[in-house]
Formats: structure tokens, C-alpha cells, sequence
């Protein structure tokens, strides 16, 4: 393979399921309550490239408002792409009308950050688990729904006794767990989990990220799994996509982007992940990050991590990085990278 060569995509031989092309949101700056005026752009998602396969999971981190979450929203349509495009089996959903994406949409869920305010505090977990069969008809028998409501409850570690219970009436991670069982209602073949474990307490995240790996394996499920904490998403994604102010900076398998980081970006965040060894907190140096995120609206020229980079050059200035192998085996747009292999 030439070094040169953009490689996001996995390295499996049969066709993605879904296949995201420089896919770019804006969102307009205006002024003016009547007489609207467009006086900038938020850049929030700018030329994202990306394969997912069947029954995998792709983990996309990076720190708050860098663009995981719109990209998550954008691919699932909730909100309008300005350019780009996103293939599920093959097929644009970009351009598709209301009702079409409303049929694919069985094929595509997501789960919430926020158990809290994603649960309507009015129904009862067998009413959230069902609601997606009323908008979907046909696809269960109303005579049909609480058992199978009961079946996915217990699927997913909840007593299936407690199907009349209100969100109140559970725990935080009982909550998410019933979030959980309302996505997998419609057998999806992809489910968007969008910081599922950031609201839980440290003890609980274990056990649903558990349950989601679990699932995965028994239903043959895929995954894109938003995260800002990169420990969250080591043990159950194969590949790990970074990323900053909108960009996709690294993307490659779980070992190689963990063990073998490449970009400053990602020794920083990795450098935050405490160590559970005892013996090797004294050797593990955390990265410190001068100033603030950039604003999207006013992103630096060439490279947008350059003002917070301690390996920066005039070339990051004046050129941006593309998202290339430059000889580490995966895709990272740094030109640091490549003076480091040249060395």
C-alpha cells in the first residue's frame, strides 16, 4: 500500500455498512431578530471519512465539543448534512426523502447520553420499550407486546416484573438499561450509542459497557460508540477514530491507536487515562494541554491543533495535515508524524 494512501476504511473485503464521504454540517452565525444577517459559520463537522463494518464498533472520541456528537446526529439524519455523503448498505441516505428515511430508520437507533431526560418520566418502561412498535407498525403484534417487551428486559439484566415501573422507579444505569432494550426493539443492524456510560456513576459503566459487548456478540449488532474518555471504549471497539474540532486526526485498531498513538492530540488524551497499576503511575507522564479548545467558528489556519501542539512548525501553520499513513501502519494527519518516520 502506498504511504501515501487514505486508509479510514476497515481492512475487511465485504462492503461496509455504513460508509460516511467528507461529510461536512455548518451551522449558520446570524445577527438580527427580523432581518436575519449570516455573519459567520460553525464549522462542527468538516470532512469526515469514515467505514463501519458489519458487527463491528468504531469508537469516536475526543474531548466536548468537537464535533462527535453532531457527526452521530448527521449520520442519522437528525440533522441535514451541508455536503458529503452517508452510505448505509450501499445506499445515500443524504439525499433520501422523509418517507424513505422513515422506513430506514427501523434500521438505525441510538441510545442517549442521558438516561435522566431520554426517558419519558410519564410512561412506563413496557410503554418506552413499545412506543418504537406503534410508530413502526406491523413489525409486533399488539397482542404481541408485553411479552416481548418481558423478553427484552430481561435481555438486557432487568427483572421483566418491573415493566410497569416509572423511570423514577430505577437506577441510573437501570435507566440506560431500559434506553438500551427501547433501541434494540426493532432489531437494528446499527445502533449509535452517543456517551452512553458518561451520566452513570465510575461503578455502573463497567456493567453496561459489559452489556453492550455482550449483546453485540449474541445479536450480531454494530456499533458507533461516542466517547470523550478513551478507557471507556478500549475493551469493546476494533478501531478507535480521534477527534478534533470537527476533524477526524487518527483512526486505526484499537492496539495500534492505544499502544501506538501517533498524533500529539491522542498522547494527550491517553496521558489522561489514569493507570491502574500502582507501580507504573511514577513513569506515566500526563500531557498538559496549553489554552482552550479553538472556537469552531474561527478554526487556525493548516493545522487546527497547532496553538495547543508543543511539536508545532511553520508548516502547521501554513499547510493543514491530511489524514494519510505516513508510515505507522494507520492514518494520521500530523506533519510531525512524518518527520518522525523520516528521521
Amino acid at each position: 500500500m502506498s504511504q501515501n494512501t487514505l486508509v479510514t476504511e476497515s481492512t475487511n473485503d465485504a462492503p461496509p455498512l455504513l460508509r460516511v464521504q467528507n461529510l461536512v454540517k455548518h451551522f449558520p452565525i446570524t445577527r438580527g431578530i427580523v432581518f436575519q444577517r449570516r455573519i459567520g459559520t460553525v464549522q462542527a463537522v468538516d470532512n469526515v471519512t469514515f467505514d463501519l463494518d458489519s458487527g463491528e464498533t468504531v469508537g469516536l472520541v475526543g474531548e466536548s465539543g468537537c464535533g462527535k456528537s453532531t457527526t452521530a446526529r448527521t449520520i442519522l439524519r437528525l440533522e441535514k448534512a451541508t455536503s458529503g455523503r452517508v452510505e448505509f448498505e450501499g445506499e445515500d441516505i443524504v439525499s433520501l426523502s422523509r418517507a424513505e428515511m422513515r422506513k430506514l430508520r427501523r434500521e438505525m437507533q441510538v441510545i442517549f447520553q442521558d438516561p435522566y431526560a431520554s426517558l419519558n418520566p410519564r410512561m412506563t418502561a413496557a410503554d418506552i420499550v413499545s412506543e418504537p412498535w406503534n410508530i413502526h407498525s406491523g413489525v409486533v403484534a399488539k397482542n404481541d407486546h408485553r411479552s416481548r417487551v418481558k423478553e427484552l428486559l430481561e435481555l438486557v439484566g432487568l427483572n421483566p416484573n418491573h415493566a410497569n415501573r416509572y423511570p423514577h422507579q430505577f437506577s441510573g444505569g437501570q435507566r440506560q438499561r431500559v434506553g438500551i432494550a427501547r433501541a434494540l426493539a426493532l432489531e437494528p443492524k446499527l445502533i449509535i450509542a452517543d456517551e452512553p456510560v458518561s451520566a452513570l456513576d465510575v461503578s455502573v459503566q463497567a456493567q453496561v459497557v459489559n452489556l453492550l459487548d455482550d449483546l453485540q456478540k449474541e445479536l450480531g449488532l454494530t456499533y458507533l460508540i461516542i466517547a470523550h474518555d478513551l478507557s471507556v471504549v478500549r475493551h469493546i471497539s476494533d478501531r478507535i477514530a480521534v477527534m478534533y474540532l470537527g476533524k477526524i486526526v487518527e483512526i486505526g485498531d484499537r492496539n495500534t491507536v492505544y499502544d501506538q498513538a501517533s498524533h500529539p492530540y491522542t498522547q494527550a488524551l491517553l496521558s489522561a487515562v489514569p493507570s491502574p497499576d500502582p507501580t507504573g503511575r511514577e513513569s506515566h507522564t500526563r500531557i498538559r494541554l496549553d489554552g482552550d479548545v479553538p472556537s469552531p467558528s474561527d478554526p487556525p489556519s493548516g493545522c487546527h491543533f497547532r496553538t495547543r501542539c508543543w511539536k508545532a512548525t511553520q508548516k502547521c501553520v501554513d499547510e493543514e495535515p491530511e489524514l494519510i499513513d505516513r508510515g505507522q501502519g494507520h492514518p494520521v494527519a500530523c506533519h510531525s508524524a512524518e518527520v518522525a518516520i523520516s528521521v
